[in-house]
């Protein structure tokens, strides 16, 4: 078990925007949070990253509380926001150097990271180009590389294909699938697209008003419905 909460919660005033969480992800695995817009799921990423305190409850990751261990957990994880946040002002080499400093990579060892970074996402050609200038694809696989370059034991990623053409989500969804499969990263993934998540999950925690209301493999939870070619769309309206 790398990622555990038990009753996690978070308010807002009165209203519970998190509401007593018990989730567990397993090493090695990618792990879905679904639902819909307002369900607490970007809510429960900014707990588990270390950007917003639990209210209540409490999470773990690699045996580290996020609350009273946060520097620790800062050390192993990897985070892509929701919103594009790369730096236009500079070029992709340079924003990835930054974070290479942030994340205490080093000197001897930035280059080298910064340069595998980049090939890994098939940026090296436009490494040297103004991030004004990139595609929206291109951000988001910057914004990837940046994430992995300490190679992180998990990775959180916020709606990581949200405004993408196909082409672009499908590059994106390889290349993540390729990074589990070498570096045994474990994946959490908060994502509209249930094909997207059906195809790449192992596992699925599907969130409604702050709370889980069911949890499961995709083809597990789309085996309950006891219907021909049901997909994780069907399950997400029947519960």
């Amino acid at each position: 078990m790398i990622l555990e909460t038990q009753q996690l919660t978070r308010c807002f005033g009165k209203f519970t925007a998190v509401d007593a969480v018990n989730i567990c992800v397993h090493m090695g695995e990618v792990f879905g949070l679904l639902g819909p817009n307002g369900a607490g799921k970007s809510t429960a990423i900014k707990m588990l990253t270390t950007l917003l305190p639990p209210t209540a409850g409490r999470a773990t990751i690699a045996g580290y509380d996020v609350t009273h261990q946060s520097d620790a957990v800062r050390r192993i994880i990897g985070y892509v926001p929701q919103a594009l946040s790369a730096d236009g002002s500079l070029t992709g080499y340079e924003n990835l150097l930054i974070f290479a400093k942030l994340y205490g990579i080093p000197r001897s060892q930035r280059e080298q990271r910064i340069r595998e970074a980049l090939a890994f996402m098939d940026l090296q050609a436009v490494a040297d180009r103004l991030v004004r200038n990139y595609s929206g694809g291109m951000i988001r696989k910057l914004e990837i590389a940046q994430s992995i370059l300490h190679q992180p034991q998990i990775l959180f990623l916020d709606e990581p294909t949200v405004g993408l053409d196909p082409v672009a989500r499908h590059q994106v969804w390889n290349l993540m699938q390729q990074h589990v499969k070498d570096y045994g990263t474990t994946i959490i993934l908060t994502t509209h697209f249930l094909e997207e998540a059906d195809s790449l999950c192992d596992t699925v925690a599907i969130v409604n008003r702050g709370q889980v209301i069911a949890t499961g493999a995709p083809a597990k939870l789309k085996a309950t419905l006891n219907q021909p070619n049901a997909t994780l769309n069907d399950v997400f309206i029947t519960i």
